[in-house]
């Protein structure tokens, strides 16, 4: 007789290829027009490049590499080699800071973020390691559906940091640095969770758990997990609020959300400041291919 584990791992449909040159949509575009339009537009309509890279930004990504190592090699079930993790977390460093410039805070150094991002990843290395890993960096294209049932021409794509099944089903983790602890219901309204849980739901028709891991960057360095699920009212109002945008999106409504968090560290200031209106649009694009 079949376990419950063994059914629900024979009804798991493998991870095929997915078509990243079709047209689609990911949490970070959504979030991204959601945040500032206006910043969506420079970067996903008229595609400038970026001067710099955020050093925030920088420490993130590699942390994320050193962490996708050390889950590689758990779910290969193989031995982790002394300095492997923190050596990948260097050399995704380095890479980044080949692609373009980073800008540093002020009284913030390389030096300085280097060793808070291995004593990150050192500390969760004492963690219990995830059990019964299925995938890590996995991506996924699954289609999309609003409240009254309508599939939307663009899917999702979704990228699983890691995904692993623990006693009471499958488990997405998702990885973030952070200044701070989240509080309790933070992660309650988060697209993120949505678009993850949606995209497990259609690939393996079961509801997973959301889990965020959360690797404070505080004097002490601490580990936060905070656990969420979501519904299928969950999924479908995605649907809806992504059919909005596309709306927004075929009517150029493109403005700017000035806000000392959107600002301050935007990478596309200087263009946001020659914005003057939907009408002027084209003008600045003209000006940009000139000098790109």
């Amino acid at each position: 007789m079949s376990t419950v584990l063994e059914i629900k791992q024979t009804t798991q449909r493998p991870f095929g290829p997915v078509n990243t040159m079709r047209p689609h949509w990911s949490f970070s575009q959504l979030n991204q027009f959601l945040r500032c339009p206006l910043q969506y537009y420079f970067e996903r309509i008229l595609k400038l490049e970026r001067p710099y890279a955020p050093s925030a930004l920088v420490l993130g990504s590699s942390v994320h590499e050193g962490l996708a190592e050390y889950h590689r090699l758990l779910q290969a079930e193989q031995t982790i080699p002394a300095g492997r993790v923190q050596e990948t977390f260097l050399n995704a460093w380095q890479a980044n800071e080949d692609r373009q410039p980073v800008q540093f805070k002020d009284k913030e150094s390389k030096d300085e973020l280097l060793a808070q991002g291995i004593g990150l990843l050192e500390l969760y290395l004492q963690e219990p390691p995830p059990q019964q890993i299925v995938a890590v960096e996995q991506p996924m294209m699954v289609p999309l559906f609003t409240s009254s049932g309508e599939c939307l021409e663009k899917p999702l794509v979704a990228v699983l940091d890691l995904l692993n099944r623990d006693d009471h089903g499958l488990v997405v983790s998702e990885y973030k640095t952070a200044a701070r602890r989240y509080g309790e219901s933070e992660t309650e309204t988060k697209l993120q969770a949505t678009a993850y849980s949606h995209a497990i739901q259609q690939h393996f028709d079961e509801k997973p758990g959301i889990r965020y891991v959360i690797l404070v960057k505080t004097k002490k360095p601490a580990i936060q997990y905070v656990e969420t699920v979501r519904n299928d009212e969950d999924a479908a109002r995605l649907g809806d609020l992504i059919q909005a945008v596309e709306r927004a999106i075929d009517a150029q409504a493109f403005y700017p959300i000035e806000s000392p968090m959107n600002c301050s560290g935007c990478q596309y200031y200087r263009q946001c400041k020659q914005w003057a209106g939907c009408n002027k649009l084209h003008t600045i694009e003209h000006t940009e291919a000139a000098t790109c």
